[in-house]
């Protein structure tokens, strides 16, 4: 106890006593619940041990966090966090006979349901869900469960048949005896919505036998009118006798009732520091890999071009080459700063440092350019659109990724939006249905997510503990699920042991991992040896592949030197081949060079990763592939480009197209390239002003 200083007692429970205690290191007020261990019987020791695995394998927003367990004067003592705005149960005595509005009961509702699939998808049954084990912040605006003692780990499959809980909260099939599962916190979650709407418990009686009949007859007094019949139905759907009509976790929080309350939740309410800080790549720029690449590099000088004198820069500059335009066009702007962008097949898409979604399309029929004079030829060049993104308000984006006639989008809180063609289960709503505004994707709404990636057809997500989730198509493997299975809604992804994820990115018809190790992970079609996976040794300068891998369906880490020696700290991949670079700044392709996309190599089949040569004297800080030709930015703001030149792929003159060729914007200022993205035949660039470095003395 010398870590602590005791302050008062706050409650007696069944097994010890709850002490609030200031923790010296840092002064902060914590929670000591002290459970005598030496009159415990064995049953009671189980349930106290069961107690402190539980609270370990919790870690969220919303649930009371975990600190310590120690052994002090035969006592077991578990440090867990301090709720100062006291239990749900007491803030709705204190309401007397005053309705809550319906806005606040959702808001309370949606915090308890995100812990709530929290916990089950930990395997645990709470089993005591009341308003009494629920508790507030002292502004009482956030809520977070607690009180594990009796929740109990469950087996993938097991039904646990033990009746506890508090009477008035448990459920039809406990009364009966019947084994149970998640279902039954599903009826007390109903049992708290209900007190929430009313005031008063759903079931209560004078003693266990009247109480009993009450929750096996179902019937309890309907709530006020002056609520939604939405609310009203989901409380009913809550409490239904039978289990397997009560809805999933999952379904309820796709319910339009709690969509809103949800995006208002991580807008307002802020988030919420985990107990693990995510690990940063080292060396790794901001914004994420893939075709919606980002990060940040400085120019030092104004390499490219020249602009009008005495107009300030604009605060950032996108530009697009390839498909049909041979040189870097400029695409029109809003007043904003763009920071990160993303290309697909059929549409473009940036992210404003305010956190907004921006498109770029083509202009209406019969607005696009037509020939400049009568009986010309020479066509003008295709023009773009610049629009916000309709029905965003309340949403803070932070990362956008773009597939083939679909988008996905992540907000500043971890919720995975998608919208677009639902062909090939890409938006991973457990359907193929188009959906025309950005929708939630609900089976993500329990994981905080960090980072999402789009290929043509399928989608990869990072959370922020680890967990890397697909789906979409699944040919070739490239969900790394172990099978060529297609899935419309987020499966797992089982990621080797001793590896933690750090970043995702998609190919055409492949997947990435980049660790925490700066180490590549693969999966889906190697054809080429594009993703790295032959195994292949280094002898006295000469490479040569000893097994050859054609697909992986599952992640699998990189065999061929040096993709398995050095640090990698970004990565793209193209149609069919690969480019990575290393923690040094050198430059690495791999895969097919049949039209010199991977540089100015004779081979046209090699296996072997290449060093691109033509960059000795480039520090590399990102890359990307496009269907047959590479991007490459340099720390100092440089852009370089090699492979197949046809339309327009390089965005520059044709010289020797298989070795690294400057591509000039034209900004008269120094830049900082915030964001590169490769997809088919196009690039979309995004720069912004260099800040000047004031000169040393």
């Amino acid at each position: 106890m010398e870590k602590y200083e005791r302050i008062r007692v706050v409650g007696r429970g069944a097994f010890g006593i709850v002490h609030l205690c200031l923790r010296k290191m840092d002064q902060k007020l914590v929670i000591l619940k002290q459970i005598p261990v030496d009159q415990m019987t064995k049953d009671e020791r189980l349930a106290a041990q069961n107690e402190c695995q539980v609270l370990k394998l919790l870690h969220h927003p919303h649930v009371i966090e975990y600190y310590e367990n120690f052994l002090e004067d035969k006592a077991l003592m578990i440090a867990m966090e301090y709720a100062p705005g006291g239990t749900l149960a007491e803030f709705i005595h204190k309401r007397g006979s005053s309705l809550l509005d319906e806005e606040t009961i959702l808001h309370f509702f949606v915090q308890i349901v995100l812990a709530l699939h929290h916990v089950h998808s930990k395997q645990i049954l709470h089993r005591d869900l009341k308003t009494q084990n629920i508790l507030l912040d002292k502004h009482h605006m956030m809520v977070k469960i607690g009180d594990f003692g009796i929740s109990k780990i469950l087996s993938s499959k097991s039904k646990a048949y033990t009746v506890v809980g508090t009477p008035c909260y448990i459920s039809p099939e406990l009364c009966e005896g019947k084994p149970y599962n998640q279902k039954s916190d599903i009826w007390a979650l109903g049992c708290v919505l209900y007190e929430l709407a009313s005031l008063k418990r759903a079931f209560e009686a004078a003693n266990l036998p009247a109480l009993v009949l009450k929750i096996m007859s179902g019937t309890f007094a309907p709530i006020s009118d002056r609520y939604s019949p939405d609310l009203r139905q989901l409380i009913l759907a809550l409490l239904h006798l039978d289990p397997s009509k009560r809805p999933q976790l999952g379904e309820i929080m796709a319910q339009a009732l709690c969509v809103r309350p949800l995006l208002d939740l991580y807008t307002d309410v802020g988030s919420v520091r985990m107990r693990r800080p995510e690990k940063p790549l080292a060396t790794v720029p901001a914004v994420a890999h893939g075709r919606a690449g980002g990060g940040i590099a400085r120019a030092r000088g104004s390499r490219l071009g020249s602009a009008r004198p005495g107009l300030p820069p604009a605060p950032s500059s996108i530009y697009t080459w390839g498909s049909g335009l041979s040189a870097p066009l400029r695409l029109p702007m809003m007043n904003t700063e763009v920071v990160q962008v993303s290309t697909g097949r059929t549409q473009k898409a940036g992210v404003t440092k305010s956190g907004r979604l921006i498109m770029w399309e083509p202009p209406p029929v019969g607005l696009a350019g037509g020939p400049s004079l009568p009986g010309a030829t020479e066509q003008f060049q295709p023009q773009f659109v610049c629009r916000f993104l309709e029905g965003q308000s309340g949403v803070t984006i932070k990362h956008v990724a773009c597939g083939d006639l679909f988008t996905t989008c992540l907000t500043d809180r971890g919720i995975v939006l998608t919208f677009g063609s639902g062909s090939s289960g890409c938006l991973g709503h457990e359907t193929l249905t188009d959906v025309s505004q950005p929708k939630i994707v609900e089976a993500l709404l329990g994981y905080e997510i960090t980072q999402v990636a789009s290929g043509a057809s399928h989608v990869l997500a990072v959370s922020t503990e680890g967990e890397v989730f697909s789906w979409g198509r699944g040919d070739n493997g490239r969900l790394g699920l172990g099978t060529q299975d297609s899935h419309s809604s987020p499966q797992q992804v089982t990621v080797p042991a001793d590896h933690e994820p750090q970043r995702v990115l998609c190919g055409i018809d492949a997947s990435m991992i980049l660790t925490a190790k700066n180490q590549i992970l693969a999966c889906g079609s190697n054809r080429y040896n594009k993703l790295g996976l032959d195994r292949i040794g280094v002898s006295q300068g000469e490479s040569h592949p000893t097994d050859s891998v054609e697909e992986a369906l599952l992640f699998s880490p990189a065999r061929s030197a040096p993709l398995n020696e050095e640090a990698i700290i970004w990565a793209d991949i193209g149609t069919s081949h690969s480019a990575v670079v290393t923690a040094s700044g050198q430059c690495f392709t791999v895969g097919s060079n049949q039209h010199g996309q991977l540089g100015p190599l004779p081979s046209r089949s090699s296996r072997s990763p290449y060093l691109v040569e033509g960059l000795q004297a480039v520090k590399v800080a990102m890359v990307g592939c496009g269907d047959a030709f590479t991007v490459v930015v340099g720390a100092d703001g440089e852009v370089y480009t090699w492979g197949k030149s046809a339309r327009g792929r390089l965005g520059r003159k044709e010289e020797d197209t298989r070795r690294p060729g400057p591509v000039h914007l034209g900004e008269g200022h120094p830049i900082q390239v915030a964001s590169v993205s490769c997809c088919h035949g196009s690039t979309l660039l995004a720069v912004k002003p260099a800040t000047e470095e004031p000169n040393p003395p």
